[in-house]
């Protein structure tokens, strides 16, 4: 296994900048999620590290040596991708095994690691069938297997999960968290669901516009983001519009809400729609901000509901367990009410 570390890493296609002065670190044996939306630069720094694009300017690093100018071949790396790419002619034992066939690792050999590697994805007994005798899940289970059979330093994920339906996709989050704790392998996963970076992963990165707007343990980042960006993209936020003043907020409308008192200088707050409470009557307390508003509509969703409430124009979201969410009429008036302390401070761009 091995840390990698990108360093400045510059990609550009002609007037298109897809990386821009990047640097980033991945500790050994961790799982780590590029999240960002289209565009960003996560699947273009992903391709990079592996070897089948090569920077402009910048370098990347395994295991302390540099491997900017190294073909893919020769990287070390297991790559799976999201469409993965199985050989629909070969058996499942026979795609896991290529890599080691390509490598020249004798017979028994590659039957000894196959065969580990089917008990691993909890596929031992279908080694025989062909990719079109599986399911969906069972083929991204073979793509796993295939990656990780040459025992490689650095595992690749380019939005693997992506195919797969939502309940399936859970159950695969779940084995592939597994899977990647039990060999203990380097992971970079790209993805688009912000929900699946945070379950996954021990860090994460946040991407736009080719830079690293923000990185760090999951938790640290959705409960401190940097910017509104990371705090609308990483999970929903809802903004407060309006000054500081002093320890207060104050909203366009006049009214005083209390701050956290945190160092710094901010330039936005916002809250989460978990961290707001609905109510038909003001709740009271030390470091309890409570608003009026007017409920518009309320989303049943199984154990979750979301309600929408209406302020001065502003929607707020309201988040909770479906038989925690008060039944109070649409169209009623509200109270929502927070903690003072989750306020999301935003720090103020130098």
């Amino acid at each position: 296994m091995a840390h990698v570390d990108v360093t400045n890493l510059t990609k550009t296609f002609g007037t298109f900048t897809a990386l821009d002065d990047v640097t980033m670190d991945f500790p050994d044996g961790g799982f780590f999620a590029l999240l960002g939306p289209s565009g960003s630069g996560k699947t273009t720094l992903l391709r990079t590290i592996a070897g089948f694009l090569f920077p402009d300017r910048g370098a990347v690093c395994i295991g302390g040596q540099p491997v900017s100018a190294v073909p893919v071949e020769k990287r070390d790396v297991g790559m799976m991708f999201q469409n993965y790419a199985l050989f629909p002619n070969m058996t499942v034992a026979d795609n896991i095994g290529f890599g080691l066939r390509v490598r020249r690792v004798g017979a028994a050999e590659e039957r000894r690691r196959v065969g580990a590697a089917l008990e691993l994805v909890q596929l031992g007994d279908l080694g025989n069938r062909r990719p079109h005798q599986l399911s969906g899940g069972q083929r991204q289970r073979v793509a796993l297997a295939r990656a990780i059979v040459t025992n490689p330093r650095v595992l690749l994920l380019d939005e693997p999960l992506s195919a797969l339906d939502k309940a399936l996709r859970i159950d695969m989050q779940i084995e592939l968290k597994r899977i990647q704790r039990e060999i203990g392998i380097t992971t970079i996963f790209v993805t688009h669901d912000q929900e699946e970076a945070m379950t996954l992963s021990d860090r994460i990165g946040i991407l736009r516009a080719g830079r690293v707007v923000q990185s760090g343990p999951p938790r640290d980042v959705y409960n401190a983001p940097q910017d509104l960006f990371t705090a609308g993209f990483l999970g929903d936020a809802n903004l407060l519009e309006g000054h500081a003043d002093g320890t207060h907020l104050v909203l366009t409308d006049g009214t005083r809400i209390e701050l956290p008192v945190r160092p710094g200088v901010f330039e936005a707050f916002a809250v989460r729609p978990e961290s707001l409470t609905l109510s038909a009557d003001r709740p009271r307390g030390a470091g309890i901000n409570a608003i009026p508003a007017v409920l518009r509509q309320r989303i049943f969703a199984g154990a979750m509901a979301t309600c929408i409430a209406e302020r001065a124009g502003q929607s707020f979201k309201v988040v909770a367990r479906d038989r925690d969410m008060p039944d109070l009429p649409e169209n009623g008036e509200v109270w929502l009410s927070w903690d003072r302390d989750s306020t999301l401070t935003i720090p103020h761009a130098s």
